[in-house]
């Protein structure tokens, strides 16, 4: 992908990943922190609030790409230690998955029903797994022809792009 296409690119991913981490997730946890008893969603309050850290470290990522391109400077290693801290922090969050499960399910007396939303939670929490496997690993989504050309390609997913940087020691 040529230099020019990937600023425009970022210049509307950033914000819309932005978005997504300040409006639309916050807004998901209100309403359901308005609508619903705590006991019953406990577990999706703790999916969402890691999908929510994880997306933030993502635009933020995605606003230094961007910086980088247009050659607009930053603080290369205080950002790049953020990340090494922020990946240990997800995997912490991420193990702590199965206990604040058990606690859900402690919370409705051992029962699995359609008003605790676990289903849901059980789907936030395996989002926000992703989406640290998205950032810190593996490029799991594919979202432009060339992504879908190395797919085919190599017949695997590519290394994260944040990954790569912080192998590299660079952003």
């Amino acid at each position: 992908m040529g230099k020019q296409k990937l600023i425009k690119r970022l210049k509307s991913y950033y914000p819309m990943e932005r978005f997504h981490a300040f409006v639309t997730f916050p807004g998901i946890l209100v309403y359901l922190i308005l609508n619903n008893s705590f006991t019953d969603i406990f577990f999706l309050i703790y999916g969402i609030l890691i999908c929510i850290i994880i997306l933030i470290q993502g635009q933020h990522y995605w606003k230094l790409k961007l910086h980088r391109l247009i050659n607009k400077p930053f603080n290369q290693e205080k950002n790049l230690n953020i990340f090494r801290s922020s990946k240990k922090i997800n995997l912490a969050l991420i193990g702590l998955v199965p206990i604040i499960f058990v606690i859900q399910l402690y919370l409705n007396d051992w029962k699995i029903i359609p008003e605790n939303l676990i289903l849901w939670g059980m789907l936030a929490n395996l989002f926000a797994i992703l989406e640290h496997i998205n950032y810190y690993n593996r490029q799991l989504m594919i979202d432009n022809s060339s992504d879908l050309e190395y797919l085919k390609r190599n017949k695997k997913l590519k290394v994260a792009s944040l990954a790569k940087d912080l192998k590299e020691n660079q952003l």
